[in-house]
């Protein structure tokens, strides 16, 4: 036995240190207290996965637990307009590419069955594979002032809407002595009266109330808060036409764009109007963009019914009124009807038109 033999000692275990591997892509499934995060090479390599929890401190420990395998440079959210809205804002501030994604497809999720890390990995997946395209809104400037806004104002027109409803149902049931008092009243004159009611019982002795006098003050309460909701819907309005005064006056300028639809389509486009690729991105983003729908000989388009329908609407309260207010607009509709276009490919024309327009007023003041 050679000497070399028996003087060797077995090699020290060597740990396999980890290295960082370029660039990798970060998924995450967003949920109210917690977010499961996953990292994949840019081969589609699953790394590592982990659960951080949704707070500034928890953000910045992903970010950091992420970086350690490579760059990252992407990054696929689930909800970026909800629970991972947050999440979103913070890896714009880092200089990272947020694309929003949507829940992975039924026939995947019965293949492969569902869970948190799952979702992470496949949200890293559609990044990759280019099917999640739509860049995440930054959230961060007047858009979001806007949209804030634009929300309290929706949930007080409903609750009034309601509020109406509720009075006039209750004067269907109502005494007729009543009734004919207030019989032929606009609705303003009628609110006006019913809120009186609550100021007269307010000043009657205690004692025991008939159906006719819980009618009046029900219509008085019912009155009061419809004035009330009113009053809050103007205070909004105001806020909302001096917002985009300020930030982007040039869309007042258009014809038929006024301050609730210029919002619409601003909070649409959102505080960072360049993840939009293009104005054909915008007008696919509004669902104005044609969809083919050809087969053999015939050659048809059909109306994109996808999209933002809210900015969707906008575009269609645009259009009309151009078509009421605007020559050239009416001299278009009339030039394509002669040329055998149709009443609705015509609208979803002049729609394409408007989102381009709109798009083009947008970028320069937001970039």
């Amino acid at each position: 036995m050679s000497s070399s033999t028996m003087s060797s000692t077995p090699p020290a275990p060597q740990t396999r240190r980890r290295r960082p591997a370029g660039e990798v892509v970060l998924g995450v499934d967003t949920h109210r207290d917690a977010h499961v995060a996953a990292v994949l090479s840019v081969m589609g390599t699953a790394l590592d996965t982990g659960e951080f929890p949704a707070t500034a401190a928890g953000y910045r420990d992903l970010l950091k637990w992420a970086r350690k395998w490579g760059a990252v440079m992407r990054a696929g959210v689930e909800g970026t307009g909800s629970y991972g809205a947050s999440l979103s804002r913070y890896l714009l501030t880092q200089g990272i590419d947020v694309f929003d994604v949507n829940r992975m497809d039924r026939a995947d999720r019965r293949r492969r069955g569902k869970s948190d890390p799952l979702d992470a990995q496949n949200a890293a997946r559609a990044v990759l594979s280019g099917r999640a395209r739509a860049r995440a809104k930054s959230g961060d400037g007047p858009v979001q002032i806007a949209r804030m806004y634009k929300l309290t104002k929706a949930s007080a027109v409903k609750a009034r809407r309601q509020a109406i409803n509720q009075l006039k149902a209750v004067l269907v049931t109502a005494d007729p002595a009543l009734r004919e008092e207030l019989a032929g009243l606009g609705n303003a004159e009628l609110f006006r009266a019913c809120a009186r009611f609550t100021d007269a019982s307010s000043r009657e002795e205690v004692g025991e109330e008939s159906v006719l006098q819980a009618t009046r003050i029900t219509l008085g309460l019912l009155a009061h808060r419809i004035g009330q909701l009113s009053e809050q819907i103007r205070d909004v309005d105001a806020r909302l036409a001096r917002l985009v005064k300020c930030h982007a006056p040039q869309m007042l300028e258009v014809v038929g764009i006024g301050p609730d639809t210029a919002v619409t389509l601003l909070i649409t486009v959102g505080d960072n109007p360049q993840r939009l690729d293009s104005e054909a991105s915008f007008a696919a983003l509004c669902g104005v963009s044609p969809v083919e729908r050809s087969s053999g000989r015939r050659q048809f388009r059909r109306l994109n019914r996808g999209g933002d329908r809210q900015a969707n609407a906008a575009l269609h309260r645009i259009v009309f009124t151009r078509l009421r207010v605007d020559p050239r607009t009416q001299d278009y509709y009339e030039r394509r009807i002669k040329e055998g276009k149709t009443r609705r490919e015509i609208v979803r024309c002049l729609k394409r038109y408007a989102a381009r327009e709109v798009v083009h007023l947008v970028r320069p003041t937001q970039s």
